[in-house]
């Protein structure tokens, strides 16, 4: 057993003659909850040792398991539709924080993950060094391949040219694949549903998209969500197709999972597939995402807040 003094060192103290430390811990996160939908997608919130909590989520199909993944614990991004983001960034995540999310679906569910993406709470470019070394231990250690991988972002400023740069670096060679929320044909719409879209211009995010693509040889593949009655209209259809015209990617439409924070409407199947086939019209690739557990808080973050704003049962 380590002596008292390093143990303590190792937790955040400060050992004898060495300077301030950071502060580790080992073992597993440890299970908070778990939530069963009747589709069998199974998610879990976990907990971490200074006390947080954090989403993760396995979805089956006959064929695969997906786990989705959170980078962060909440969300600086505060994107309207999203729940995670209603309660502001708390912290990143280390890389262990990560990795035990694989681990624990994979023993919730008692099946081997094939796919994971980055979608949970959290912007995975805010933390990209922990996301690109995560990516690295799944791989090597977990048998994983890297294009088995989506990587999910809002867009932040500055930063896919570094994502691309460093995962050159960090992983040799860039394979997985980087999933953009665009959710707007327009910057005045998309910055109604995502503030800090102020910051960074569709036009910029898609010229760097571009850049990315140059850099990796990799497709970008964009995330839109459909809101009924707001972005989900053919003209929004049309727009979109305008954008993306000449681009080397492909469009996920996602039908919106309401959250009680907002009163935004899920488009009716008719407009989905109406949506869907004008981007077809319009020769861009595209395929429309089911939505899996909406009897247990489908959307991101909604389990963890609903949780927290349980109220504490009474003392006896």
């Amino acid at each position: 057993m380590l002596p008292k003094a390093w143990r303590e060192a190792l937790l955040g103290g400060q050992a004898p003659g060495q300077g301030q430390s950071q502060g580790a811990s080992i073992g597993r996160l440890p299970l908070l909850h778990r939530s069963d939908a009747r589709d069998g997608t199974t998610k879990l919130l976990l907990g971490t040792a200074d006390g947080l909590s954090l989403e993760t989520v396995g979805i089956p199909s006959d064929d695969r398991l997906t786990v989705c993944v959170s980078s962060q614990v909440g969300c600086a991004m505060a994107c309207r539709f999203c729940a995670t983001g209603k309660d502001g960034l708390q912290r990143s995540l280390a890389v262990h924080e990560i990795v035990d999310q694989v681990l624990s679906i994979r023993e919730a569910m008692d099946r081997r993950p094939s796919h994971v993406v980055f979608m949970g709470m959290g912007e995975p470019l805010l933390n990209i060094e922990a996301v690109l070394a995560a990516i690295d231990c799944l791989c090597r250690d977990l048998g994983m391949a890297q294009r088995q991988i989506t990587v999910s972002t809002v867009g932040v400023p500055r930063t896919l040219a570094t994502l691309a740069e460093r995962a050159l670096q960090r992983l040799g060679r860039t394979q997985f694949t980087l999933a953009v929320s665009l959710h707007a044909p327009d910057q005045r719409l998309r910055q109604e549903l995502i503030p800090t879209a102020s910051a960074y211009p569709l036009d910029a995010l898609l010229d760097d998209c571009r850049h990315y693509v140059a850099i990796t040889g990799r497709r970008v593949s964009f995330e839109y969500i459909l809101l009924g009655g707001v972005n989900d209209q053919p003209r929004h259809a049309d727009a979109l197709a305008r954008k993306l015209r000449g681009f080397q990617s492909h469009v996920n439409l996602i039908a919106y999972n309401p959250i009680a924070e907002e009163d935004f409407d899920r488009p009716s199947p008719q407009a989905v597939e109406a949506f869907r086939r004008a981007l077809l019209d319009r020769h861009v690739a595209v395929s429309v995402r089911a939505s899996r557990g909406l009897d247990q808080d489908a959307a991101c973050g909604q389990l963890r807040r609903r949780l927290a704003d349980r109220p504490e049962p009474a003392s006896l």
